[in-house]
């Protein structure tokens, strides 16, 4: 998988974000370059991060108001790719943290499946220097997210 961010939300003991943007070079943060979701999770089980694993909100690198590449993963196996587009400022990378294997999460477990969810900041209306979510009366919302899907042998 790849990300088209520098940045991500660092999250307090609740998984709220603490209000930093921070780099994700040199970090297991960084999907700039692709890498396989699993090769480096274990690392956000130890210090400093000390979480389950990915749970995280990526700023999207943008270069302006309209669709912008926010992730492609790659399943190596079969070669099925998948785009994300969107006009929002974030994708959040969850990676079932919270699976256990029982028949009401369809059997899957720890780390089995992966969500990117285009979005505002999480927990933007507390922090005054994310991007504002806020929508007053008679005030339109609009946001774009395209998925596209294509095979790379």
């Amino acid at each position: 998988m790849a990300l088209n961010a520098d940045k991500y939300l660092p999250i307090d003991d609740t998984s709220v974000p603490t209000g930093e943007l921070a780099d994700v070079a040199g970090t297991p943060f960084d999907f700039r370059e692709p890498h396989a979701i699993g090769e480096r999770i274990g690392a956000l089980k130890q210090e400093p991060h000390k979480t389950k694993g990915y749970d995280h909100c990526y700023v999207i690198r943008r270069r302006g108001d309209g669709l912008e590449l926010a992730a492609r993963v790659k399943e190596p196996t079969s070669g099925r790719v998948m785009e994300v587009y969107t006009t929002e400022p974030g994708v959040q990378l969850y990676c079932g943290n919270f699976l256990g294997g029982g028949a009401g999460e369809g059997g899957f477990k720890q780390h089995e499946g992966f969500c990117l969810e285009t979005q505002h900041y999480p927990d933007s209306p507390n922090k005054p220097d994310f991007p504002s979510a806020v929508l007053r009366p008679g005030q339109t919302y609009r946001s774009t997210t395209l998925h596209r899907f294509s095979v790379d042998k």
